[in-house]
C-alpha cells in the first residue's frame, strides 16, 4: 500500500516513517494542504491522511479522490468540520478522525490557562513591562473555591473535569448527548445553569451547524462578571466579536483561546510580516486575555498517537477490517 500525508509537520515525519516500516506501507509526506491544486498528486496512492485548518469545500476534490480510488479521508485531528460530510457521502468516501489521541494534552493546557487567568499573570506581565510592580487588583481566589463549568463532557471534557475535581473545584457539566453516570467527576446541569453559575467556563464541543456561535453576546451577558472563559475546541463555536465586546464591557473577567474564527493561514505559521485578522490582534493586546496558536493538542504523545491512529484507521478500512473512528458512516 501507498499513503500520502497532507499538511505534514516535521515532528510527524518520524512517527509516520516508523509506522510505515512496521506495517510495510510506503508513506509519502508533504507540507502542503489538500486543495484543488494538490489533489491530483493523490493519483496512484491507496490512502490519504489530512491535517489542516482550511476547509476542504470544493466538490472537485471529492470527485477526484473518488476517481483516484480513494475510499477514506483519514483526519489527524478530533475535529472534522474541515470536511464537507455531504460531499464525502455523495462520493462514497468514509471519513475518520482521532478523538482519543491524548485528552491530557488539551486538559493540561486548559488547567494552565485557567491558572494563568485566575492569578492575573497577563496583567502582572503587562504592568511589569512598564515598571509597575504594585499589588492592586491582583488578589485572587484559589482554584478549590471555584465552580468549573465544562460544556461538552466527552473524552476531553471528562479529562478536564477530572483535573479540576482533583484540585478540589466543584465541577458542573452540560452535554446534550451524554448519558450521566454517577461515577463521573461532574454534576450535570442545564446549559443556562452552567453559564450563570460557573466561575470558569471551558468549551469542548465539535463545531457543527448547531454549535456555530453557540457562545454569543446573550451567553456572555448571563455569565458572572468575574467569570473566566476558555475555548480550546473550535473557533467558530464562539462569536469573536461578541467575546471582544464582553471583555471590553467587563461582562466577563478574562478569556483564554487556543482557536479563533479565520485562524487558517495564521495559527501554525510564522506571520511576523503581518496577518489579516483584526479581532485576533485586538484580543492579543488585552492583558486579561491569553492566546495560544492552536497548540492544545501539541505534545509528544499526542503527535505520535494522531499519526499512528490515523494511518491505522486507513489501513484497517482498506483491508476491510472494523474502524472505531468513522464519523460519517452508520
Amino acid at each position: 500500500m501507498k499513503f500520502l500525508m497532507f499538511g505534514t509537520r516535521q515532528d510527524e515525519i518520524e512517527w509516520a516513517e516508523k509506522w510505515g516500516k512496521e506495517n510495510q506501507v510506503e508513506i509519502t509526506t508533504r507540507p502542503e494542504l489538500l486543495t484543488e491544486n494538490t489533489v491530483d498528486d493523490v493519483k496512484g496512492y491507496d490512502g490519504i491522511s489530512v491535517l489542516q485548518q482550511a476547509p476542504i469545500d470544493s466538490e472537485v476534490i471529492y470527485q477526484k479522490l473518488a476517481d483516484f480510488g480513494i475510499k477514506i479521508i483519514s483526519l489527524r485531528s478530533t475535529g472534522y468540520d474541515t470536511v464537507n460530510l455531504a460531499l464525502a457521502k455523495k462520493y462514497h468516501l468514509a471519513v475518520s478522525n482521532v478523538p482519543g489521541y491524548s485528552t491530557r494534552s488539551i486538559g493540561e493546557l486548559v488547567l494552565t490557562q485557567a491558572m494563568h487567568l485566575l492569578r492575573h499573570i497577563g496583567i502582572v506581565e503587562d504592568r511589569e513591562s512598564r515598571g509597575d510592580f504594585s499589588f492592586e487588583g491582583l488578589e485572587s481566589k484559589e482554584i478549590h473555591q471555584l465552580t468549573v463549568g465544562v460544556i461538552g463532557v466527552g473524552r476531553i471534557g471528562m479529562t478536564v473535569a477530572s483535573l479540576f475535581k482533583a484540585l478540589g473545584s466543584e465541577v458542573i457539566g452540560y452535554d446534550p448527548y451524554k448519558k450521566p453516570n454517577p461515577e463521573d467527576p461532574v454534576k450535570y446541569v442545564s446549559y443556562d445553569e452552567l453559564i450563570k453559575n460557573a466561575d470558569i467556563i471551558t468549551v469542548h464541543m465539535q463545531l457543527t451547524d448547531d454549535t456555530k456561535h453557540m457562545i454569543d453576546q446573550n451567553t456572555f451577558k448571563q455569565m458572572k462578571n468575574s467569570a473566566l472563559f476558555l475555548n480550546m475546541a473550535r473557533g467558530g463555536i464562539v462569536n469573536t466579536k461578541d467575546l471582544i465586546e464582553a471583555l471590553k464591557n467587563h461582562e466577563i473577567a478574562g478569556a483564554a483561546i487556543d482557536t479563533i474564527e479565520d485562524e487558517a493561514g495564521i495559527f501554525g505559521v510564522d506571520r511576523q510580516n503581518g496577518y489579516d485578522n483584526p479581532m485576533l490582534k485586538e484580543l492579543i493586546e488585552m492583558p486579561n486575555v491569553s492566546v495560544t496558536p492552536h497548540i492544545a493538542f501539541y505534545t509528544e504523545p499526542a503527535v505520535q498517537n494522531m499519526v499512528e491512529y490515523c494511518l491505522e484507521d486507513s489501513y484497517k478500512f482498506l483491508k476491510g477490517e472494523g474502524v472505531d473512528h468513522l464519523v460519517n458512516l452508520d
